[in-house]
């Protein structure tokens, strides 16, 4: 018998799905969490095989929870609405075995499972597609840049940590914020988290 968490914010959702997963014979869900803090504890004192986690959830996201439950043994299937690059690069790194979206149709969920309990992975193909047609498009260097911006580094600092001028600085953030199509450096920031560039 697969031994399921399911962590999932909305309750309808959480019910549905729990509901579902327990149809099917090989199955059984063991607990419901409505947040990843909760998800997490089930986890922890449960231990079952597969945790269904949502990403977008209260205290904690279903990212944090996965980042923590990586060396738990449980192996975390990430279901949400969300197909953005950024979130599926940093799943992969928190070492999610299945990263599903919410309008697939439902017998895959279950096939899902049962492929990531045969030691497979599990991604929808939409987020491999995005992942390879969405190239950074900033060099090393205006990498590095943005990255101190991000730190909260002003002008000066970064063209001293850098041993460039300031106003090669500046040049550096203009060609950012050109090539990323956006008008400032929180939304170059922003942008760049989402799609996963951050190192």
């Amino acid at each position: 018998m697969i031994r399921i968490v399911i962590a999932e914010d909305q309750r309808m959702l959480l019910g549905a799905l729990g509901s579902l997963l327990n149809l099917e014979d090989d199955m059984e869900v063991v607990g419901k969490a409505a947040n990843g803090a909760e998800a997490i504890a089930l986890v922890d004192s449960l231990k079952p095989d597969i945790c269904i986690m949502d990403i977008e959830m209260p205290e904690k996201t279903g990212l944090d929870a996965a980042e923590e439950l990586k060396e738990s043994g449980c192996k975390v299937i990430i279901l949400t609405t969300f197909a953005r690059s950024g979130y599926f690069q940093r799943a992969l790194k928190a070492g999610v075995k299945g990263y599903l979206l919410k309008d697939s149709p439902s017998e895959e969920l279950a096939s899902s499972i049962r492929n990531v309990m045969a030691g497979r992975r599990v991604y929808a193909p939409e987020l491999m597609d995005d992942m390879y047609s969405e190239e950074n498009p900033l060099t090393e260097r205006e990498m590095k840049v943005l990255e101190l911006v991000a730190d909260g580094r002003n002008t000066k600092e970064i063209a001293s940590e850098l041993t460039i001028t300031t106003g090669t600085v500046r040049n550096y953030v203009s060609t950012i914020l050109d090539k990323l199509e956006v008008t400032n450096r929180i939304e170059a920031i922003k942008q760049s988290k989402e799609k996963g560039w951050f190192k």
